[in-house]
């Protein structure tokens, strides 16, 4: 199946995602810009691609998703979050989030994906509002988080990273429990993990999920820092 090359002059425009080869790409090309990864997202379809190739845009099926009301967490997790042993912040420290989850070492990778053109496009995405960083904190130091974009009642992860045990646990544990309370209908997660699965993530067909990001993108943005007292959708 041939592969679509993105237009330099109209970063709104893909194909639809059901033509994505079995590797899940479904265009190549264009640029990172806010607009462009916007709609990228609005549509189910993310970057991902290595130092030296060009941009590559991914909708895989199936689609590992979790909503937020499967979320499972084991004793011992919890006992770690109910001891307080990390304080969980939000959209305090992003590029460093963004800067570690680069740093961490990957299972069959020899490199990273975040790239400086990657880290750049979303630290942008970041000051305009949709991309925001969950963190947990011990004694003054980040130790753990993610980061994702926000769309309607959508979340969208794109990576974690620990220097000490559960921190990357417990933050995401911990903003899955406020998007419940918020009303998101699910976290994407793109591909399945068994990290992941144990929280209690599933695969859905690629139907299914853009069926639901439909409905999601129906709920007014939560664009914004995330602090404490977190902006109400606009």
């Amino acid at each position: 199946m041939p592969i679509y090359l993105l237009s330099d002059e109209h970063p709104e425009l893909f194909p639809p995602p059901e033509r994505a080869d079995k590797s899940g790409v479904v265009a190549v090309g264009g640029d990172l810009r806010p607009e462009r990864l916007l709609s990228a997202y609005a549509q189910g379809i993310f970057p991902w691609y290595s130092e030296g190739e060009p941009i590559l845009w991914h909708s895989p099926n199936p689609r590992f998703v979790l909503t937020p009301d499967l979320l499972h967490t084991g004793r011992s997790l919890r006992k770690t979050m109910a001891r307080g042993v990390y304080e969980v912040r939000y959209d305090t420290a992003f590029r460093r989030v963004i800067t570690e989850c680069g740093r961490m070492p990957r299972p069959g990778q020899a490199g990273t994906w975040i790239t400086e053109e990657m880290r750049e496009a979303y630290v942008a995405l970041h000051e305009a509002g949709f991309a925001h960083s969950v963190e947990a904190w011990a004694d003054g130091e980040l130790q753990g988080g993610l980061y994702g974009v926000s769309l309607g009642a959508a979340f969208f992860g794109e990576s974690m990273f620990a220097h000490a045990p559960d921190a990357s646990k417990v933050a995401f544990a911990t903003a899955v429990e406020r998007f419940q309370r918020w009303g998101f209908h699910f976290i994407d997660c793109q591909v399945e993990t068994e990290h992941l699965a144990r929280f209690g993530a599933v695969n859905w067909p690629r139907k299914r999920f853009l069926a639901a990001l439909a409905q999601a993108l129906k709920e007014p943005t939560r664009r914004g820092a995330w602090t404490e007292d977190a902006p109400a959708p606009a």
